[in-house]
C-alpha cells in the first residue's frame, strides 16, 4: 500500500463521482448529461425535492431557446422529450412606443426564412424542461441525483474536492461545478466576488390566452419604463415578460387579476384579439451581476452563478447553455489528452472561452435597455431611425437573425449541430 503507483487508483476509488455539480435547475442537469455522455460520473446536488420539479403544473413560466441551444438539448437527449411541447419562433418583431399609443412606424422584423438553418428558436415551458431533465438524469447510470440536499461546506485539495451537505453527508470528486444561481453559495464559499448593478426595474411574468393565433411571432415592444415581450407558446397562448420600475411593478403585482389585466391591455394592444390571464403571476427584480472569476481551485461556475443579465433579449438560459457546451468540451478534450480535468490551465481555457463572450453579451443587453428604457426625444429619434435602417438592409438584418438564433461567435461542438 506504500507504493505510490497505487495512489491515483485509490483516489479515484474514493471519489463519489468524477464531478460534483451544485444546483439542479436547468444548467446543472444539462451539464451533468453532457459530461455523462462523454464518460464522466456525475453527482448533482439539488436543493429542491424531486417531487416539486417532476409534478409542476402550468404556471406560464417559459424560456426562449435559441437554435444553438436546441441543438445542444438534442445532443444531450432532452429535445426529443420536449419538442412536442415547444413552439417554433418563426418571426420576431421589435417596435418602440408608449402605452396606449401604439408602436412607432419604425421597427425591425426578423423572419426565419432568411436563414437556411430553420426556426430562430423555440419557446418551451419551464415545467416540460424540468421534467425532461429529471427523467433523463434518472435514465443515465453515470448520474447520481441527490434532491432536497444543500451544500454547506466545500474544500479543494491538491487531488480533489470535498463537499459537506446539510444532512451531514460528505461527497468527494475531482471537480466541482457551481450552477446555483445569482446568489451562488458555491462562488461565495470560494471567495469569488461579483460586480454589477440594479436596473431599477422588475419583470412581471405571466401567460396570456388570446382569441387570435400568434402564428409563431415573438414581439418585443419597448416602452419608456421598460420592454414588454410577448412570446408565442403552443396554441393561442403567449408568455409575457413585462419590465416596469420597481415601484410600478410592485403596485401592479398587488392588483387583482382583473385589475392587472386592465393595466396590461393598453400596453398589449388588440392585435391578438381578446386576452385573459392564464395561470399565476410572478415578479423578478432585474439586475446585472457577473462573477469576477468563473473559476477557482478545482471549481468552475456556469449559468447565473457566473453571470446574470437583463432578459431583454431572452439570453439568460441560452448563455448558460453555452457555458455548458464550452465546459463540457474543455473537460472532454482534457480527459482525452490525459490531463487533470480540474487543473488550473484546463479551467483557464473555459474561462478564456466564455468570459469575453459573456461580458460582450452583458454589455449589449445593458446598452440596449438603457437606450430604449427612456423617453428622451433625441434617443427616441435615433433608435427609431436605427431600427428602420437595420430593417431596410437585408445583409444587416440577416446578421441580427443569426445572432438571435445563437449562430454567431465561437460555438461549442454541442451547439454546431
Amino acid at each position: 500500500m506504500d507504493n505510490p503507483t497505487f495512489l491515483p487508483l485509490l483516489i479515484h476509488m474514493a471519489n463519489d463521482s468524477d464531478i460534483l455539480i451544485i444546483g439542479g435547475g436547468l444548467n446543472g442537469p444539462a451539464m451533468a448529461l453532457a459530461l455523462a455522455n462523454s464518460g464522466h460520473s456525475v453527482t448533482v446536488i439539488d436543493a429542491l425535492p424531486e417531487a416539486i420539479r417532476k409534478n409542476a403544473a402550468f404556471d406560464g413560466r417559459s424560456y426562449a431557446l435559441a437554435l444553438s441551444s436546441v441543438r445542444l438539448l438534442r445532443a444531450i437527449g432532452i429535445w426529443d422529450r420536449v419538442e412536442k411541447h415547444a413552439q417554433p419562433m418563426l418571426e420576431i418583431k421589435v417596435t418602440d412606443g408608449r402605452a396606449g399609443e401604439g408602436p412607432s412606424p419604425f421597427f425591425m422584423h426578423f423572419d426565419h426564412a432568411e436563414i437556411e438553418e430553420g426556426p430562430m428558436g423555440h419557446m418551451c415551458e419551464d415545467r416540460y424542461l424540468r421534467r425532461a431533465f429529471m427523467q433523463a438524469m434518472a435514465d443515465t447510470p453515470m448520474i447520481n441525483h441527490l434532491s432536497g440536499e444543500t451544500v454547506v461546506g466545500q474544500s479543494a485539495q491538491a487531488a480533489g474536492v470535498t463537499l459537506t451537505l446539510a444532512s451531514g453527508k460528505t461527497l468527494s470528486g475531482k471537480l466541482m461545478i457551481g450552477s446555483d444561481g445569482r446568489k451562488s453559495g458555491t462562488a461565495t464559499r470560494a471567495g469569488i466576488k461579483r460586480m454589477g448593478w440594479d436596473y431599477g426595474q422588475t419583470a412581471l411574468v405571466c401567460a396570456i390566452e388570446h382569441a387570435k393565433p400568434h402564428h409563431g411571432i415573438a414581439h418585443q415592444f419597448f416602452m419608456p419604463p421598460g420592454p414588454l415581450a410577448i412570446l408565442p407558446l403552443p396554441g393561442n397562448l403567449s408568455s409575457i415578460v413585462w419590465s416596469e420600475t420597481h415601484a410600478t411593478a410592485a403596485r401592479f403585482a398587488a392588483l387583482s387579476h382583473a385589475d392587472f389585466m386592465q393595466v396590461l391591455r393598453p400596453r398589449f394592444g388588440d392585435f391578438l384579439g381578446a386576452i385573459k390571464l392564464r395561470g399565476k403571476r410572478f415578479t423578478y427584480p432585474l439586475d446585472l451581476t457577473i462573477a469576477n472569476s468563473f473559476i477557482a481551485d478545482r471549481l468552475a461556475l456556469i449559468g447565473d452563478a457566473a453571470h446574470g443579465m437583463h432578459p431583454i433579449a431572452g439570453q439568460g438560459l441560452n448563455a448558460g447553455l453555452r457555458d455548458v457546451g464550452a465546459l463540457a468540451q474543455v473537460i472532454s478534450d482534457a480527459a482525452r489528452r490525459g490531463e487533470d480535468i480540474a487543473a488550473p490551465d484546463v479551467l483557464a481555457r473555459y474561462q478564456q472561452w466564455r468570459r469575453f463572450d459573456t461580458a460582450t453579451l452583458a454589455l449589449a443587453t445593458d446598452l440596449t435597455n438603457r437606450l430604449f428604457s427612456n423617453d428622451n426625444p433625441l434617443l427616441r429619434l435615433g433608435r427609431d431611425l436605427g431600427m428602420g435602417a437595420i430593417n431596410a438592409l437585408p445583409s444587416l438584418r440577416r446578421k441580427f437573425i443569426r445572432e438571435a438564433a445563437g449562430l454567431t461567435g465561437d460555438l461549442p461542438a454541442l451547439m454546431r449541430g
